[in-house]
């Protein structure tokens, strides 16, 4: 089911696989992996593997004031498998799709007789063809871990991970005439590829190395530290589609190339105190931490061959461009923070405050130019919360962020910080003695120097003065018995472009973000005899109408897509098959064909229907 099926969130689900692109309430969620930010820069990206993950945590709204440069739109924390006293066993292989394959493992426990060390160790293999012809995905990755508790007070645990991407990833615009809008010589197919696989490449490799250690000094305080260094290398040539030309099948292209060269540093130093002051309890948490980033970027771009769409060539000379961008880019940020929850009776208060300082430097060896930008901010929450006796828990909250912003656009220039504030009301209603949760929110939320494409240079991002996002958010889980488990919500966006340099978007709304998303999501288990062991789920999305380009000249039309699972526990069946299961998932179940996302060159479709068969072994 995964985060897709969480209120206003929105996951790109189209033939560009490069990156991964979530947002939540119109704006690009922050990726932070164990508590620490995934620093970026322009395709040089963590990819983090699924597999090597214990869970998804999706936090809404600025969150500043614990994770430094965080987006309004809220955090992405994803939290990885890691080393513990308890046995961990399991194997698995997967075949799908386009000739799917993958094969894993996630093997742990404790490694001495006092359980005072553990080690873990998952992994995955996979190789798959894809939508788009010609083109394939290849990764290999690795998540050692050894944890250290000599006590129950004390633990340290040392991380570490190793992913290569040899195919990794593919960007497939395909023109408007043909796929949003109509082409004489019909549709476009949405296997169709635009660029020339001899010159096509993307290739990842990325390392991690780290530690998250914890130390309960009395019944009072608690101190963490949790530092990662990590590594990423880009090579990626590309040959990419633009619009066609009068006759509708001429299509002009682009040869762009990257080479990138990443390296972070990320350290968090906290202190939790618990205490009381008369009737308030209070756990306070104050900290400071470290970012870090030096990036190397080479970019070269020109025009490349046309293609002809009803008779394509694919074995045309294609020229390494010229050298467009080479820059040397390095950024520092220092942020102290605090934050107070404090508990009332029934009433509940957070207060939290957090001070930056950041430093870019960029050279610039095209332009031979020198930039050095100091910036600094104060942010702030504040949040109040009441608990009924009959479960409801009203609550409202105010928060700023400050984001500083890696990279440079089109004409080399280092982006402007990105700053956010944004006020919500809600409400949460837990019926007593019942699992079920319903909340629902209404917010407000303005973020300045918000970076969208370029609508004149593909591959390229521009930054646009002002966006508000108001909107209102509903969501219920309920687990009614053993049997029945119900996931549903609903999120209505009004979003527009408040300030802009730009007069003509003044008011529009902002490319690519929806108006409106649904879900719904039912997963049942069997308790019969017969069907003992076998559950089933299904669900649907909906996905509201969006406009291509801020000039929103031109609407991408939504879509509904529906979802569906089969599972099921062969140790019920014979219990010496104990461990042995089975599933089979489907995404877009009935092939809907839709236009998932358009920049002012192109579109893409959404995936179309894929089916994932896995088989899992637990001893």
């Amino acid at each position: 089911m995964g985060v897709s099926f969480a209120p206003g969130v929105s996951i790109s689900d189209d033939a560009d696989n490069r990156l991964d692109t979530i947002s939540s309430r119109g704006f690009a969620l922050d990726q932070y992996l164990d508590g620490l930010k995934t620093i970026a820069g322009t395709w040089s990206v963590t990819k983090v593997e699924p597999y090597l993950l214990e869970r998804v945590e999706v936090l809404k709204g600025p969150s500043s004031v614990l994770y430094g440069q965080a987006s309004p739109g809220g955090v992405l924390n994803l939290v990885s498998k890691r080393a513990s006293p308890e046995p961990v066993r399991e194997v698995q292989l997967q075949y799908g799709s386009n000739a799917f394959k993958e094969g894993a493992f996630d093997i742990g426990g404790a490694i001495d007789a006092d359980k005072t060390l553990s080690a873990r160790v998952a992994g995955v293999v996979r190789d798959s063809e894809t939508e788009v012809n010609d083109l394939k995905e290849r990764r290999i990755a690795i998540a050692p871990s050894l944890t250290w508790q000599p006590d129950a007070r004390t633990k340290v645990t040392l991380m570490a991970d190793y992913l290569r991407d040899p195919s990794g990833g593919f960007w497939n615009l395909l023109p408007y005439q043909g796929t949003l809008l109509p082409n004489p010589y019909g549709r476009i197919d949405r296997s169709f590829y635009t660029g020339q696989s001899s010159f096509e490449h993307f290739a990842r490799t990325q390392y991690s190395l780290g530690w998250a250690a914890e130390h309960q000094v009395d019944d009072h305080l608690t101190v963490r530290q949790n530092l990662r260094y990590r590594h990423l290398d880009i090579d990626y040539r590309s040959v990419q589609g633009l619009g066609l030309q009068a006759d509708y099948r001429t299509m002009n292209r682009q040869a762009y190339t990257a080479n990138e060269q990443l390296d972070t540093l990320t350290l968090d130093t906290q202190a939790e105190w618990r205490f009381r002051t008369g009737a308030l309890a209070h756990k306070l948490l104050t900290g400071i931490d470290y970012q870090h980033l030096d990036w190397d970027n080479l970019t070269r771009f020109g025009n490349a061959p046309t293609l002809d769409i009803l008779a394509p060539n694919y074995n045309q000379a294609i020229a390494l461009p010229g050298i467009f961008q080479n820059a040397h880019q390095k950024q520092s940020q220092i942020g102290l923070y605090a934050q107070d929850e404090i508990a009332w009776d029934r009433l509940r208060l957070q207060l939290g405050a957090r001070k930056d300082w950041t430093r870019t430097d960029t050279d610039n060896y095209v332009a031979r130019s020198v930039t050095r930008q100091r910036d600094d901010a104060f942010t702030g929450r504040a949040g109040l919360l009441y608990l009924f006796d009959n479960g409801v828990a009203p609550y409202l909250s105010y928060a700023t962020s400050f984001q500083p912003q890696a990279g440079t656009g089109f004409d080399g220039n280092a982006f402007l910080p990105t700053k956010g504030k944004q006020t919500e009301i809600g409400l949460k209603y837990q019926p007593v003695n019942t699992d079920m949760l319903f909340t629902a929110a209404a917010y407000d939320l303005r973020q300045s120097n918000v970076g969208t494409p370029d609508p004149l240079h593909a591959n390229f991002t521009v930054q646009t003065g002002e966006v508000r996002s108001r909107g209102i958010e509903l969501s219920a889980v309920a687990n009614l018995g053993e049997q029945l488990k119900l996931r549903a919500s609903y999120s209505h966006l009004d979003n527009e472009i408040s300030q802009t340099t730009t007069t003509s978007t003044l008011g529009n709304r902002l490319a690519g973000t929806p108006a409106e998303q649904a879900s719904l999501w039912a997963d049942y288990a069997f308790r019969g005899e017969a069907l003992k062991g076998l559950s089933v789920g299904g669900g649907v999305r909906r996905i509201g109408s969006a406009y291509t380009t801020n000039a929103n000249t031109q609407l991408i039309p939504g879509a509904t897509v529906f979802d569906a699972a089969v599972r099921y526990d062969f140790g019920v069946l014979d219990p010496s098959l104990r461990g042995l299961k089975a599933a089979l998932n489907v995404s877009n179940l009935f092939d809907k064909e839709y236009i998932s996302i358009c920049s002012a060159i192109g579109c893409r479709y959404g995936l179309g229907r894929a089916v994932y068969a896995t088989l899992k072994y637990n001893w």
